[in-house]
């Protein structure tokens, strides 16, 4: 057990979106999670909640308000307009990073596992600059989720990024790595591939994953086909490299059938294929038009790269 004499600053950094359904439990458990670690000797009497508003359509920011008058942990911080989670998450961190020894990163939702908190801070005393909140197993998810999710992790993986399996973002950072994570400016962010980067001691801390306690889902297939995207572009030139070595496949083979077209009309057997002509067709078009949506894709990246816009703008902040 740690003493008052290294007790931490802890931050709770939990962005928010359409989270009035489940804003009221999220406050009691963390609550109950931060006197525990004050009583313990882990934290801080300065430690805080911070949620942070991604331009919510419902009641969330009222809450957070109401909340910030009757429960001095909690704090606030309303982005001027919904910029996704990733951007609303470090916009969380970016605030907290200059208050806090540490700060943990955790979703609205409670499905991860609140009782292992004391643990993310007991392995920061022990000098760990990151731990990583890593999911035991995946009997929570659907056949399809769990299945799709490990193909994502083996598939970057193999594309040489550097991640954690079966770990999201529930994760402790110290101030030390927030100051490292500042100096990151793109602006298509994958905190998960960006993090490991940062190197720094790191640890882990596993958990069981529950299902969540109200509302609905934040992340529809379409998003996490775009998230997944966005991970593997963000961090990763091998499907460049891919259509490339995909070109010279082909135009081997084309060589291949250009010989042989050329020894077929010499030797008079030459015959008119319609059908092999249409196939062939279609599939150098097909190949032809998947190639340009990687390069666009690519492309894409870069043009929101070079604006410079801001990742977020601060409306509001509460203490």
């Amino acid at each position: 057990m740690c003493t008052m004499s290294n007790a931490a600053t802890v931050y709770f950094v939990v962005p928010c979106y359409n989270e009035e359904a489940v804003l009221p439990e999220t406050v009691k458990e963390l609550t109950a999670q931060l006197n525990g670690m004050i009583d313990a000797g882990l934290a801080t009497e300065q430690s805080r909640m911070l949620f942070v508003d991604d331009g919510s359509k419902d009641k969330t920011w009222a809450l957070i308000e109401q909340f910030n008058k009757e429960n001095p942990f909690v704090n606030g911080v309303k982005l001027a307009h919904n910029r996704g989670h990733q951007n609303a998450l470090l916009a969380g961190l970016m605030t907290a990073k200059d208050e806090c020894d540490c700060a943990i990163s955790l979703d609205a939702d409670l499905q991860d596992d609140v009782s292992v908190l004391p643990q993310f801070v007991q392995k920061f005393q022990e000098g760990c600059d990151v731990v990583y909140g890593v999911r035991n197993k995946r009997d929570t998810d659907t056949w399809f989720k769990r299945t799709t999710a490990e193909g994502f992790y083996k598939i970057m993986s193999r594309l040489g990024v550097e991640t954690v399996y079966n770990h999201a973002d529930y994760r402790l950072m110290s101030k030390r790595a927030l100051d490292a994570l500042s100096e990151y400016k793109e602006v298509n962010l994958f905190l998960r591939g960006i993090v490991p980067l940062i190197g720094y001691r790191s640890d882990y801390v596993y958990y069981d994953r529950h299902e969540r306690f109200a509302g609905e889902s934040k992340y529809p297939l379409k998003k996490m086909i775009s998230f997944a995207i966005d991970g593997i572009t963000s961090f990763s030139v091998k499907p460049l490299r891919i259509i490339a070595n995909l070109g010279i496949v082909v135009s081997l083979i084309s060589i291949v059938g250009l010989i042989y077209a050329l020894v077929s009309y010499f030797t008079g057997s030459a015959v008119a294929g319609w059908t092999a002509i249409v196939c062939s067709i279609w599939l150098l078009g097909g190949l032809q038009m998947l190639c340009l949506g990687v390069v666009g894709e690519y492309i894409g990246k870069i043009y929101n790269e070079v604006k410079g816009r801001p990742r977020f703008r601060i409306e509001k902040r509460i203490k």
